[in-house]
């Protein structure tokens, strides 16, 4: 059997096999979400990062384009950006150290936020994207641990 079928079909057992604190992310497929975790991941999102990026990681429009000092703008978080892209500590060095300053503006949230709001803000953000792009991030990008 092809490797990447193979694996896909092993996530979706897994993910299927979830027990009954399996959450359903915003109405999309069982995983395995500490409830308590993802609200107060959510509720940390909206205090500091909606004002950017959004009220649900959607980015405002033409974001692809450089805002007018010539820096990158807040992209999506969602499915239609490129944050599934890191894995998981990628993710948390990213909101640990922002930006470099002549990139954007994202601000570095060490020291603001603690460790545990960091790791679940990264994990609210993977419940924003669809089970095929969650799925793809699972078993392609998360297994690739830096």
């Amino acid at each position: 059997m092809n490797g990447k079928i193979y694996i896909a079909m092993l996530g979706i057992a897994l993910l299927s096999a979830c027990s009954d604190s399996t959450q359903q992310a915003q109405g999309k497929g069982p995983r395995q979400y500490d409830k308590m975790a993802l609200a107060q991941g959510e509720r940390v999102f909206q205090a500091n990062c909606t004002v950017c990026h959004g009220y649900r990681g959607e980015a405002k429009p033409g974001w692809q384009n450089p805002g007018p000092d010539g820096k990158l703008q807040p992209p999506p978080l969602d499915d239609s950006g490129r944050t599934w892209r890191l894995t998981s500590s990628q993710m948390k060095q990213f909101i640990h150290q922002g930006s470099p300053a002549e990139r954007s503006h994202m601000p570095a949230w060490r020291g603001k936020l603690t460790e545990q709001e960091i790791d679940n803000v990264a994990t609210w953000i993977t419940s924003l994207w669809s089970d095929a792009v969650y799925l793809e991030w699972l078993t392609r990008v998360e297994q690739q641990k830096n």
